[in-house]
């Protein structure tokens, strides 16, 4: 976590929670960007490391919780402007656009490559479960 010193009050901070990149998830779910540029199941971790990358303070607070969806723990704050009002990073100016950015940088972060193998891995087999067949009268 970066800090300058002067920006110890996160609570000034926007807060991103990863329900609003999320794929997987409606819009009435909670979702704030369209699902084609959204990415699917994103962690706090993903995103303060994607943060991170884009060079933008940020802090995890994993005792927190999503109102709607009180099971999904965890959210990140980030600070995108200074306290003069100019942003961090120049390319991230708003926080839908840092929504969009980090939804594109969580699919390639390294901890996601071996998540991915692992589940492909364990559904394999057969899909249909029960016996099948017609029901005797």
């Amino acid at each position: 976590m970066m800090m300058d010193g002067s920006a110890l009050n996160i609570k000034k901070w926007i807060v991103i929670y990863p329900v609003y990149i999320n794929s997987k998830k409606k819009i009435a779910e909670g979702r704030r960007i369209g699902a084609d540029k959204a990415c699917e199941n994103p962690t706090c971790i993903e995103i303060n490391d994607c943060c991170q990358h884009l060079k933008i303070p940020c802090a995890i607070e994993l005792d927190k919780a999503y109102p709607r969806d009180f099971m999904q723990r965890g959210r990140v704050r980030v600070m995108l402007k200074r306290d003069d009002g100019s942003p961090y990073n120049p390319a991230v100016a708003s926080k839908k656009q840092l929504m969009l950015r980090v939804a594109e940088l969580v699919p390639k972060h390294p901890g996601r490559h071996k998540k991915q193998e692992a589940s492909n891995a364990s559904t394999a087999g057969p899909s249909k479960s029960g016996k099948g067949g017609r029901k005797k009268r």
